[in-house]
C-alpha cells in the first residue's frame, strides 16, 4: 500500500495532496505570494479530514525539494520532516522541475507531441531562472542550472525541436525567446502538489527515502538576504 501526503511549497504555489497506489485523491491549494507559512497545516488538516484519512494512515510524506523559493522550502521541508518525526514515516523528496515536467506530460490539455521538450522555468532574480530540459517522457535531457536568460538561450535545442517554457519564471522570458517559430509558452500553468504523484509512487515502491534527520532542500543557489528599505 502507499497513501502519500504530498507538499508543494517551492513556488508561489502553496499545495497538498493525497495520493493512493498512484492516483491522487484529492487536493488542496493556492496560488499566493507569502502565504504558505499561514496556510501550510491548515491545508493538510482539512485535506485529511474532507478525506476522512487519519494522520496514522499516512505511508510517507512526499515534497517537492527544490530548487526554488528560499523560504518556501524551507516551510515546505520543515512541514514534512516535522510530520515524518511525528509519524515515524519515510520522506520522499522530488526535485521541484521534475515534477513540473511531469504535470505537463501527463496533461493533455498542455502537452503536443514526442518532439517536443519540455522546459520548466521557476522565478529567480531578474533575468534568471531556474530550469531544466526533459523529453516527452520525463527523462532530463539537460541538467538543472541557474540560467541568465537571453535571445541565444536555448538556440541548439530550438533548431530541431519545439519547446513548451513554463513554469512561474517562464513569462518573464518571453519577451526574449517568442521569436523563435519553436518556442511555446504555457500561461495558465500553476504548479500542483498533484504533480509529485507519480515519481512519489514510484520512489516508494523502490524504497528511495531520505535521512530525515539530515536532509535539506536543493537550494541551487546560496540565500541572499535582501537590504530592507530606509
Amino acid at each position: 500500500m502507499s497513501l502519500i501526503l504530498q507538499i508543494e511549497t517551492a513556488t508561489t504555489s502553496c499545495s497538498v495532496a493525497l495520493a493512493r497506489y498512484g492516483e491522487v485523491l484529492d487536493f488542496k491549494e493556492i496560488n499566493a505570494r507569502n502565504i504558505h507559512a499561514e496556510v501550510i497545516t491548515l491545508y493538510i488538516d482539512e485535506l485529511l479530514n474532507n478525506s476522512g484519512i487519519q494522520y496514522s494512515d499516512i505511508d510517507a510524506i512526499a515534497v517537492s525539494s527544490g530548487p526554488g523559493s528560499y523560504t518556501g522550502l524551507r516551510i515546505g521541508v520543515s512541514t514534512a520532516k516535522g510530520l515524518c518525526f511525528a509519524l515515524d514515516k519515510p520522506l520522499i523528496a522530488i526535485e521541484t522541475l521534475e515534477a513540473m515536467a511531469f504535470g505537463v506530460i501527463n496533461n493533455p490539455g498542455f502537452f503536443e507531441d514526442s518532439n517536443t521538450l519540455l522546459c520548466p522555468m521557476i522565478d529567480a532574480r531578474r533575468m534568471e531562472v531556474y530550469t531544466a530540459l526533459f523529453d516527452s517522457e520525463g527523462i532530463r535531457v539537460r541538467e538543472t542550472a541557474a540560467d541568465i536568460i537571453d535571445e541565444n538561450s536555448f538556440a541548439d535545442y530550438l533548431k530541431d525541436k519545439k519547446i513548451i517554457f513554463f513554469g512561474d519564471g517562464a513569462e518573464k522570458c518571453k519577451s526574449v525567446l517568442s521569436h523563435n517559430p519553436n518556442a511555446r509558452f504555457l500561461d495558465d500553468f500553476v504548479n500542483s502538489a498533484t504533480y509529485l504523484t507519480q515519481k512519489a509512487a514510484q520512489k516508494f515502491a523502490d524504497g528511495a527515502f531520505e535521512d530525515v534527520a539530515y536532509y535539506e532542500p536543493y537550494y541551487l543557489k546560496d540565500f541572499i538576504a535582501g537590504k530592507k528599505a530606509l
